[in-house]
């Protein structure tokens, strides 16, 4: 996930895309647990594109409230 594809959404579908997001990393992080995590590396890109998405709806938010 880009960040230029990030800044082109929507406040709503920044938060929709978060949630899908944070639902993936859990899901992600039970199959490390139980041992079915075969690409490791999807956790890591998982918490990046979290950060993404946070990072782009707060400068949203707050470029909407000044």
């Amino acid at each position: 996930m880009e960040t230029s594809e990030l800044k082109e959404q929507s406040v709503e579908e920044l938060q929709a895309t978060l949630l899908n997001l944070t639902k993936e990393r859990f899901s992600l992080r039970m199959q490390r647990s139980t041992g079915q995590l075969t690409q490791p590396h999807l956790l890591r890109q998982a918490k990046r594109d979290i950060a993404r998405v946070k990072t782009v709806l707060n400068a949203k938010l707050k470029a909407g409230a000044q």
